[in-house]
């Protein structure tokens, strides 16, 4: 029994015992990979990783494209192969390695690079109309060159970038048509294109009446004498396309410092349109005319800024077959100058047309209806935009600026404000003595002088210019005389040319005389031209007085 008992107890003891040893034999598992994350060039490579674990792990790959070796492993510090192919894809990719160690899991991000040489982060772009910074970002292989279809567009730095991104300068949009620009991205034969939508600022704002107080008639009372830029800004070709050279603030403070107060910019819109479809006028253009404008302001002088010839699309045509056509467009370009111009004050007036005519005949009831409704489409647009619009002086025309058709024919256009609107003719007569180029011209004017027209002398001035004020200053519509003038027939000689000098000086007073008389407001013409056949009366380079006598002639009918 006690030999029984000993072995019982020993085979007690010998289980026991193996039982204590297999717990303290038991481990915790480790796992630690030698990365977190792996970059892989777009052609495609091998990287070695590491793993160790002090228990059996697995790796796998989530993409067929990364294939790892090998796929598993024991307890000890082992080497695994990531191989990638190359990426034929335009974007960036990406692959998870999931390590398992018993019950621990670790993961390592595979990203790729994509096969690009020039890649655009974002190619479309939409703006508000607010004057901003934009970044664009880009990969690239090599030196990015970069060029920009839209002026309101710049390089914030003006160099080549690699790889990053180029900050750009968007200008406010001053109009309320939204516009589209581009930025091109080139290397070598490859370009990508940023599309830059920006939109437009509001049509119509509330009505401001701070600055623009004064009424129409009022406000003709403070011009005294006005002078025309003739052939400059209203030149479809550019600003010089006629000979004259750019207006300069030289140019305007010898005129102001000559007397006058106030001075008409005949200009060209149509030929600066940018876009058909919205008739969006460049802003360069704005950018250009805006200068001008300020020239005038900053000499505290009044401005009329018109539609003039413009080639002729408006002018030439009107009848029923382009009325509507017409009209689009008239009612799209003074909405836009309007809203560009729309916080100037009272010292801008708007003229909407110039000399509108089918032939230089009487008129048929066709022709006055037509050339009537691009004045009404023209109030319309302006007082559209509200602003100071809402109460800024403008200034409408008869039919070819004529007087007598403006006597027999014209009606004012409707306007939702009262006492805001002006009448525009323009005087050339006599023909023969003010413009005429041809044999046949007469060189003198007026009682006393023997080389005269048949016709237009002062009795048939006072005539003309005392229906204006009978029709319409006595009924407070003021009156822009806009064009007035004789050229200078500087080839004459001796006392021919001495005489014609006289007489002409004699007319400019009288006319100008005349029209202050009648309640309209003189602006003599200005072709730029001092010579022979012209009526320029500055020196366009330098603002300086080339006529004088003229000039005095003027300013002294305009005191009268």
């Amino acid at each position: 029994m006690k030999l029984h008992h000993m072995l019982l107890s020993i085979l007690i003891g010998l289980m026991v015992f193996g039982g204590c040893s297999k717990d303290e034999t038991s481990v915790d598992p480790e796992l630690v990979v030698s990365v977190d994350k792996l970059d892989i060039t777009k052609a495609g490579e091998t990287k070695t990783i590491h793993v160790k674990s002090n228990v059996d792990w697995t790796i796998e790959s989530s993409e067929s494209w990364c294939k790892v070796t090998p796929e598993f492993g024991g307890a000890a510090t082992n080497p695994v192969q990531v191989a990638v192919e190359a990426n034929a894809d335009t974007d960036e990719r990406s692959a998870t390695l999931t390590v398992k160690a018993d019950n621990l899991i670790k993961e390592i991000q595979v990203v790729q690079a994509p096969d690009y040489a020039l890649l655009l982060k974002q190619s479309v772009f939409s703006l508000t109309a607010d004057n901003q910074e934009l970044s664009i970002g880009f990969q690239t292989s090599g030196t990015v060159e970069i060029a920009i279809d839209g002026d309101w567009i710049t390089k914030k730095e003006a160099k080549s970038i690699v790889d990053g991104s180029q900050t750009f300068i968007i200008s406010a949009n001053e109009s309320f048509i939204a516009r589209e620009g581009s930025i091109k991205f080139t290397l070598d034969d490859i370009t990508e294109i940023a599309t830059i939508n920006q939109n437009g600022i509001d049509v119509n704002i509330p009505a401001d009446k701070t600055g623009v107080e004064s009424d129409a008639v009022t406000l003709a009372g403070k011009m005294i004498a006005g002078w025309n830029i003739g052939n400059s800004l209203e030149v479809t070709g550019g600003e010089t396309g006629w000979g004259n050279p750019v207006v300069s603030k030289q140019l305007i403070d010898g005129v102001k410092a000559a007397g006058f107060n106030a001075i008409r910019i005949p200009c060209a819109w149509d030929s600066y349109i940018t876009d058909r479809e919205t008739y969006r006028v460049s802003d360069a253009w704005f950018v250009r005319v805006k200068e001008v404008v300020d020239y005038c302001y900053e000499n505290e002088m009044y401005a009329i800024l018109n539609i003039h010839w413009d080639g002729g699309w408006l002018e030439n045509n009107p009848t029923y077959d382009k009325q509507d056509e017409i009209n689009k467009e008239q009612y799209a370009l003074w909405q836009q100058i309007a809203v560009y111009f729309r916080e100037y004050d009272e010292h801008l007036l708007f003229a909407g047309t110039n000399e509108v005519h089918a032939d230089y005949g009487t008129p048929s009831t066709e022709n006055i209806i037509v050339q009537q409704s691009f004045n009404q489409k023209f109030v319309d647009a302006v007082r559209s935009t509200g602003g100071k619009n809402a109460y800024r002086n403008l200034v409408v025309q008869t039919y070819n600026t004529n007087i007598a058709h403006g006597v027999n024919f014209h009606e004012m256009p409707t306007d939702e404000v009262a006492d805001r609107l002006m009448l525009e003719v323009h005087y050339y007569d006599p023909w023969d003595f003010c413009g005429q180029e041809e044999s046949g011209f007469k060189t003198q004017w007026g009682a006393g002088y023997t080389d005269v027209s048949s016709y237009g002398q002062e009795d048939y001035l006072n005539e003309q210019f005392g229906a204006m004020k009978t029709k319409y200053a006595d009924k407070g519509i003021p009156v822009i005389l806009g064009e007035y003038g004789a050229m200078l027939r500087a080839d004459l000689t001796g006392d021919a040319l001495t005489t014609h000098i006289e007489s002409r000086n004699n007319y400019l007073k009288i006319v100008t005389s005349a029209a202050k008389a009648n309640g309209m407001i003189p602006f003599i013409w200005d072709n730029g031209g001092t010579g022979n056949n012209s009526f320029g009366l500055f020196d366009r380079s330098t603002g300086n007085e080339v006529h004088s006598d003229a000039i005095d002639a003027i300013i002294e009918g305009a005191g009268n």
